[in-house]
């Protein structure tokens, strides 16, 4: 197969170089891991800080994506996360989705077993996922990036796995880590919030060829020590703060219904904390309503009639009985 056109993990090159030429402006940590791969610690064994997230973001966007930060009082929080693409597709579903299980066991670990969800470009050269059949979209390049949310370095099995399913030379991998309870995590995570939508448009069955632009927004909270509330934070600040907005093709009646049935006030446990969901659900993300993951508010514009709808709405009294002191 030749190389694609746009090429997630060519184009993440520039932002990654960029991330480890400030590490240490950055508080992050770069390093040898197994085999020789390149380890980025940007949260576990150091500080790590909010512009190493917004960083680690656009790589986990395959370079198709800008991400920064708008300083905005007017909804009762200081400091939003801003990202757009106008590849939103390929940025936010064949490189930024957290959709690649690697898991391994005590024994093949030598002691704890090990399990995370892979995000990011190198997920485009393995191609484990049915969703990359269904975008019609492979990468082949002789260097990748991967996230891994985790409090750990991955063990070597993992990271031989990653190495044959990517076809990669030691020397072309590179595994960033952030732990959700750190500012860079916290920061990667609540970026997803356009990646989110997108997600449930095609759970939702809307044709993903017609999502031509995409931009949003979310509250960036501050991150907490509790793996399980730092999560909870995470969620809550799209399901309940996040704004999308789309431009589409296509039907104009398929625009009008993607833009009634996306935003989270469709699940029926919308209005409660994700933290507080996930421990009923006994910690089992399969027992949550999958419509609850999705941008609070959206807003749907159709590019062949010029017709905009908006659904959905912000619950920042929720957000701020959660996150503020009182």
């Amino acid at each position: 197969m030749t190389q694609p056109l746009l090429s997630v993990n060519r184009l993440a090159g520039a932002p990654l170089a960029r991330l480890r030429d400030d590490a240490d402006r950055l508080r992050v940590a770069v390093g040898r891991g197994p085999h020789g791969v390149t380890l980025i610690d940007a949260g576990i064994a150091v500080r790590g800080s909010i512009e190493a997230g917004l960083r680690v973001a656009e790589v986990c966007m395959g370079g198709l994506g800008e991400v920064g930060l708008v300083s905005d009082g007017r909804a009762g929080w200081p400091t939003w996360l801003q990202v757009r693409s106008s590849q939103p597709v390929l940025a936010c579903l064949a490189s930024q989705y957290a959709g690649w299980s690697l898991a391994a066991s005590k024994e093949e670990t030598g002691g704890r077993k090990f399990f995370a969800l892979g995000s990011g470009p190198a997920r485009a050269l393995a191609g484990k996922e049915d969703l990359f059949t269904e975008l019609g979209y492979a990468d082949r390049c002789d260097h990748g990036a991967l996230v891994l949310e985790v409090d750990r370095l991955p063990p070597e099995v993992i990271v031989e796995k990653l190495l044959r399913d990517c076809a990669l030379a030691p020397e072309g991998l590179s595994l960033i880590l952030t732990p959700t309870t750190s500012l860079a995590g916290t920061t990667q995570v609540v970026a997803r919030v356009l990646e989110v939508a997108l997600h449930r448009a095609h759970e939702l069955r809307f044709p993903l060829a017609n999502i031509v632009e995409g931009s949003a927004r979310a509250p960036l909270p501050a991150p907490t020590a509790d793996g399980v509330q730092a999560m909870g934070r995470t969620n809550d600040a799209i399901l309940y703060g996040g704004q999308v907005h789309l431009c589409v093709e296509g039907d104009a009646d398929a625009a009008h219904e993607l833009a009634m049935r996306l935003p989270s006030s469709n699940s029926r446990d919308h209005g409660r904390s994700f933290a507080e969901l996930f421990e009923a659900a006994g910690f089992d993300f399969y027992q949550l309503d999958g419509a609850l993951f999705a941008p609070a508010e959206v807003w749907v514009s159709h590019l062949g009639s010029g017709r905009t709808w908006h659904a959905g709405r912000l619950d920042m009294e929720l957000l701020l009985r959660l996150w503020q002191a009182p």
